[in-house]
């Protein structure tokens, strides 16, 4: 698989061939399609693998703070190890968004990780406002401001690494975010 990302990062998903893949990595055509059907999976495994490491991390945060705020706060502590981790592969994944836009199929795949991650806060925000530490709002509404303030923060990290300081950024952002999220005491 690192072949394949080393070739992804260079030429980009619709530019690498499985061919080029096999040629880079050292293996026939036929060993390939022994563990990957198609070019798309083996990009799918990569993004997998990536977004595991994430998910046991929030999910570790979730865990270790009771407090939503706190949570939401606590999690915007990683996001430079995020933006680390997200350079050279954040352009090769929005180019294979695009192309699976263009195949059905491809696309309920590559649309899984958001909805998980969607449905991840959805149930964070619904915790939080039964423990009354969220103020009574929709909780969609609330889980997509924090997804979108998240993402949209990362591409600006990743096209304009130099513009800001990323990580404080999206520290005073998420806190700005939960003040307007957190209910205070009467």
């Amino acid at each position: 698989m690192g072949a394949a990302q080393d070739l992804f990062s260079r030429s980009g998903f619709e530019s690498a061939s499985v061919s080029e893949i096999c040629k880079l990595a050292g293996i026939s055509k036929g060993a390939f399609y022994h563990h990957f059907p198609s070019k798309q999976s083996v990009f799918m495994e990569l993004l997998t693998e990536w977004l595991g490491g994430l998910d046991k991390t929030l999910e570790g945060l979730r865990n270790n703070q009771p407090e939503v705020p706190q949570s939401i706060i606590q999690m915007s502590e990683i996001f430079p190890s995020i933006i680390k981790a997200a350079e050279g592969r954040l352009p090769i994944f929005l180019e294979f968004w695009v192309h699976a836009s263009r195949d059905p199929e491809v696309w309920k795949t590559a649309i899984a990780p958001y909805q998980k991650y969607k449905e991840f806060f959805i149930q964070m925000m619904g915790e939080g406002i039964a423990a009354g530490s969220i103020v009574e709002m929709d909780k969609e509404t609330a889980a997509l401001a924090v997804m979108s303030m998240a993402i949209g923060l990362l591409l600006q990290g990743i096209i304009d690494p130099a513009g800001s300081d990323w990580a404080g950024v999206g520290r005073e952002s998420i806190r700005m975010l939960t003040d307007g999220l957190t209910r205070r005491s009467t």
